[in-house]
């Protein structure tokens, strides 16, 4: 044996070597009887087995070295997904979204320069019904920093498909990209751009809208609203999904197979219910609904409030009554709490792993401070910081919720 090959082997661990033999057979690494003595094609063989994959023992597949790359690419975009949603919710909160009044791919990269530009862009935004009913006293200094707030969610927006969409190049070229991963990036590349478009589909509708009533602002289409905030959480939920694939293996759960398939459908309920309520919680923002009744639990000393059901045809009121909307609200998310405490009590009787465990623990825990987030929203008239923080608790009680699913999943896909 060469020096060198005795330097690799010393540098070598132990215990991933012993890995690789026992899942390759001491064939691979020693000649037969009639030539015997360790080779150097079998050993580089067996170290780059080692060094690709880890054999985790809690878990029932390896996974690869690539696969956790991807895996932390992916949950960066994950990233990046929650943070346009989180800017997105202050850009609404802060009455910015309306301030661009143009939409361009390159050209809008490019925030106005010197004062003659700024003049130019604020005298623009003078001629849309926004400024006229809800910013009539602004100055040029106020202008600018709800131009920077849309300015950014547009940015950012722009960075998620080129932090998704060159790495993915790259890692389809590598070969890096496991089988059942490569149609689902095809898939998230589309909603990526979907979702830029129905972006601007959505600010244009604002840009169009004239008050209806007396007290009423220019806004932009609840429906649209809700479209792209739940575009913008149904890709996240589907990337994280996939992160968690590849980044965690399946730990065993103790329980029976009946047991667990209630539990399964139980957390299924709870990710639809929670995806849901913060749907409807689109409607409540659109509509402003969140500042018609400041009290809870009752609707200004009433259960059910007179106006209800004020608009025809009855159907109307569910996406277009801000009373209606907000008491929809207010039960869907006393329902989803509700639903996560009783998939919580039923999860406390199956054995569990302790990743699944800590999951649920964290779903139930999430979900009392989703609500008390959401009822001092309402009570202190949603202030900006509540009402963000109202939001991106949403999204960590789905995140959660998302979690647990995939560690009770029956099986994992073949890499």
């Amino acid at each position: 044996m060469s020096n060198s090959m005795v330097v690799v082997l010393l540098r070598f661990p132990v215990g991933k070597m012993l890995s690789s033999i026992r899942h390759t057979g001491t064939r691979g690494l020693f000649k037969t009887s009639q030539s015997p003595g360790l080779t150097s094609s079998s050993l580089r063989q067996c170290l780059t087995r080692s060094f690709a994959s880890d054999t985790l023992s809690n878990g029932t597949r390896e996974l690869k070295r690539t696969d956790r790359i991807v895996g932390y690419w992916l949950g960066g975009c994950c990233v990046m997904v929650i943070g346009s949603v989180i800017i997105g919710g202050l850009t609404r909160l802060t009455e910015s979204g309306l301030s661009m009044t143009r939409w361009h791919i390159i050209k809008g990269m490019k925030p106005p320069r010197g004062e003659k530009e700024w003049n130019e862009e604020f005298e623009r935004y003078k001629q849309f019904p926004e400024y006229e009913y809800v910013h009539k006293d602004i100055t040029l200094a106020d202008f600018k920093r709800i131009f920077y707030m849309e300015y950014i969610h547009r940015m950012w927006g722009r960075a998620i498909g080129l932090t998704f969409a060159l790495p993915a190049g790259f890692f389809l070229l590598k070969k890096w990209v496991p089988k059942h991963v490569k149609p689902r990036l095809g898939f998230y590349a589309g909603v990526i751009l979907f979702q830029g478009l129905l972006g601007w589909y959505m600010v244009k509708s604002g840009l169009e809208s004239k008050p209806k009533s007396p007290g009423d602002v220019p806004r932009v289409s609840q429906y649209r609203l809700a479209a792209h905030l739940g575009t913008a959480i149904f890709l996240y939920s589907s990337m994280l999904y996939t992160t968690l694939g590849l980044l965690l293996p399946i730990q065993k759960q103790n329980g029976t197979p009946a047991q667990l398939g209630r539990l399964r459908g139980l957390v299924h309920g709870a990710v639809a219910m929670t995806f849901f309520t913060a749907l409807s919680g689109a409607f409540v923002a659109g509509l402003d609904a969140g500042l018609v009744y400041n009290s809870f639990p009752k609707m200004a000393g009433q259960w059910i409030p007179d106006d209800i059901l004020a608009l025809s045809p009855k159907i109307k009121n569910f996406f277009e009554n801000p009373t209606t909307v907000q008491f929809d609200h207010r039960i869907l998310g006393t329902s989803t709490l509700l639903f996560v405490v009783g998939t919580w009590a039923m999860a406390r009787g199956v054995g569990l792993s302790p990743r699944a465990r800590l999951a649920v623990n964290c779903m139930a825990g999430m979900a009392f401070i989703q609500v008390g987030l959401g009822i001092s929203t309402l009570l202190y008239y949603v202030p900006t910081s509540l009402a963000a923080a109202h939001q991106s608790g949403s999204v960590t009680l789905l995140s959660l919720a998302i979690w647990l699913m995939h560690e009770l999943r029956k099986k994992a896909p073949k890499l």
